[in-house]
């Protein structure tokens, strides 16, 4: 499964795994592909700069990356304080009434806080890059298109290439013409944030955009050897997967009992892929998410608008956290593509790696074997 791009980061499979969870990324790059951690939870930049440092120690000398979050349109700066003033009363009390009605039980008393992921900031997300590149980070990676060009200047000028989401050919083009190396493109079935077209008609059509000048990795509905052979067989020069990777044995975020899934792992175990949601609620952008009582409920006549970056995960953090916390599966607030139908096992990353590498020769054979 080695590609031209693969034997560029000098890793054994072109297999890019994102992943908020670090153990699950160093775990994904000790396997043979790239993990690559995602930074929008860290709102202090000691934290992340912790983490990184971590990583640097639990990767066996393999390289990783990182992902950071800088819409291409500056949202709305300041601190949470000031921000949470921007937030329209209705939307709080909508927010209390659907808990309550869910049977989400209020923190504690000594409880702290989620004031929100300000890593949706132009200014935190930047100050995410500078740490990053303190560290020997391999790449970075942004999850809402391309970065500005100076960030790409500075990546660059730490031999530090960076990759871009992408959900339209045009988006690709003028990511490339903003000195992005590697484009990801990202198909509608995708978890997280999403565009309108489907991987099977999306990917072809951004390999043929970018052309030589950059690199093309496929997202978006895989979760299978098979399609892995299908994305390189469309062009792509690897994957880029996310939502295989919250059914990881080692994934740690969030409640969970020792040995036992957590239980968002609870849900995804069940769900099909029928269900997920595209939505503003989880962000103020659109987002797939998996289905619950909880995306049902901003669904009715009652609910009020999504409000847009950052505000909207500002006003949900702490029913987020009440919800996590809750550990009832039919109440979780997890972004997730459709391919959560394949996603009914808790297992290491290393052996999810092994069946995915397993698949993608026996796909590969039987193609040999048409010729």
């Amino acid at each position: 499964m080695r590609t031209d791009l693969s034997k560029k980061f000098g890793i054994e499979y072109p297999i890019f795994g994102f992943t908020p969870s670090e153990h699950v990324a160093a775990a994904i790059s000790r396997a043979g592909g790239l993990g690559v951690l995602g930074c929008v939870r860290f709102n202090d930049a000691e934290d992340l700069d912790a983490v990184l440092t971590w990583m640097d120690e639990n990767t066996d000398g393999k390289p990783y990356g990182v992902d950071i979050v800088m819409p291409a349109k500056v949202p709305t700066e300041g601190a949470s304080v000031d921000l949470n003033e921007l937030i329209p009363a209705e939307h709080r009390a909508f927010i209390d009434r659907t808990l309550e009605q869910l049977g989400v039980p209020p923190l504690g008393d000594d409880a702290a806080r989620n004031e929100g992921v300000l890593g949706w900031l132009h200014s935190v997300a930047r100050s995410h890059v500078d740490v990053a590149l303190r560290h020997p980070i391999a790449l970075i990676a942004n999850a809402l298109g391309s970065p500005p060009n100076d960030v790409v200047v500075q990546a660059h000028e730490h031999d530090v290439p960076v990759a871009a989401l992408a959900g339209t050919a045009e988006h690709a083009r003028r990511h490339v013409e903003n000195g992005v190396d590697i484009v990801i493109a990202q198909g509608y079935e995708a978890g997280g944030h999403t565009g309108e077209i489907a991987s099977m008609v999306l990917l072809p059509e951004i390999v043929d955009a970018v052309g030589e000048r950059a690199s093309v990795l496929a997202a978006g509905g895989i979760g299978s050897g098979r399609q892995v052979a299908a994305a390189l067989a469309l062009g792509a020069h690897g994957v880029w997967m996310g939502s295989t990777w919250l059914t990881a044995a080692e994934y740690r975020l969030g409640a969970r009992h020792e040995g036992k899934p957590s239980a968002m792992q609870e849900a995804l175990l069940t769900a099909t892929s029928s269900d997920t949601v595209r939505t503003r609620i989880y962000s103020g952008k659109p987002a797939r998410l998996l289905r619950t009582k909880w995306t049902d409920a901003w669904d009715k006549p009652d609910a009020p608008n999504p409000l847009p970056m950052p505000l909207q995960n500002i006003l949900v953090s702490e029913a987020h956290q009440r919800i996590n916390e809750a550990e009832n599966p039919e109440v979780v607030a997890m972004p997730v593509g459709q391919i959560v139908g394949r996603m009914n096992q808790i297992l290491p990353v290393a052996d999810i790696v092994a069946e995915l590498v397993a698949g993608y020769e026996s796909a590969v054979d039987r193609l040999v074997e048409l010729r």
